[in-house]
């Protein structure tokens, strides 16, 4: 089953609406493609398009979470992140407020709208607040599973979703765990730690690794922070090796969180593809992926290169 992380979030707010008469939604001119709409029809009380101000939105989802409200904030990751971030910083993670900013159409999957509207920089610039907690699902489980318990969660967070639509990769029975990382294939040769889009493709290439002599365990490490750091180093002790893979820069994003993380914990050879510290261009949102390697075959490559 092939199915958008964004439209999973948006069929589990509006779940959350029916059973949770505090949970609110705002979005930026952008609820249709967000999928936070959804909630609004069922909820016009409690949804609020702040039009094009993402500033503005947050501003007021802060002034609605001291009221006791539980707000999920939604726009595109690279507005929602950049324009709104002096307000995320300042009105969101300092007085550390339970609000959720959800950054979709994230990464070079956005697709045609460009470099422009294509955030790769957004995790790090999210992880790097204090009190915040960044979570990019694998999927659409995941991410109806994620956006339920950032209800619950105490404190500020970022959701992160995807544009594009990508392969189910946990059933419907997963317990998920925001603090905990899911391990979902063991190996003994190379660990591989995915985050978002990239979980399935790293799979993937753990299947063809397995063909060609090469065990490989698949972390799908979907909280960013605050990072498992006990499952990174108890594979880390394991394998020895650790190749990461994310949909975005690799200057402060997961890759450079499981580097930090390892160094001080039990330090092994991290290898990590990315964006490598580059915009995004136009072109389709799958072509980009492959035009950018984050792709099994390049995890194949860079798996091989780590196990000579």
């Amino acid at each position: 089953m092939n199915s958008a992380t964004r439209e999973a979030y948006g069929a589990a707010l509006a779940e959350l609406g029916r059973t949770n008469p505090d949970v609110v939604a705002l979005d930026a001119d952008l609820a249709g493609s967000t999928k936070s709409a959804t909630f609004g029809a069922e909820n016009p009380g409690r949804f609020f398009d702040m039009g094009i101000a993402e500033a503005d939105m947050v501003g007021t989802a802060a002034g609605l979470a001291t009221c006791g409200k539980v707000p999920f904030a939604s726009s595109f990751a690279v507005f929602c992140t950049g324009r709104a971030f002096e307000q995320i910083r300042n009105s969101v993670c300092n007085p550390n407020l339970n609000v959720t900013v959800v950054g979709s159409h994230a990464g070079p999957s956005c697709g045609e709208d460009g470099s422009s509207h294509q955030a790769v920089e957004d995790i790090a610039i999210m992880r790097s607040l204090p009190n915040m907690c960044v979570v990019v699902p694998a999927d659409d489980v995941e991410a109806r599973l994620a956006t339920i318990a950032l209800a619950e969660h105490v404190g500020p967070a970022y959701l992160r979703v995807a544009r594009l639509a990508s392969p189910t990769v946990h059933d419907e029975d997963y317990e998920f765990d925001l603090l905990r990382g899911d391990l979902l294939r063991d190996g003994d040769d190379v660990t591989v730690v995915a985050c978002g889009m990239m979980v399935p493709r790293a799979l993937e290439a753990a299947e063809r690794l397995e063909a060609e002599g090469v065990s490989a365990q698949v972390v799908n490490m979907h909280t960013i922070k605050p990072i498992d750091a006990d499952l990174l180093e108890e594979c880390a002790r394991k394998t020895g090796k650790v190749v990461t893979i994310e949909e975005g820069t690799i200057v402060g994003g997961l890759g450079t969180a499981v580097a930090e993380a390892l160094s001080e914990r039990y330090p092994v050879p991290v290898r990590r593809i990315g964006m490598p510290d580059v915009f995004g261009t136009s072109g389709g949102g799958a072509e980009l992926l492959d035009h950018f390697g984050l792709n099994a075959s390049h995890i194949v490559e860079v798996a091989h290169e780590l196990c000579q």
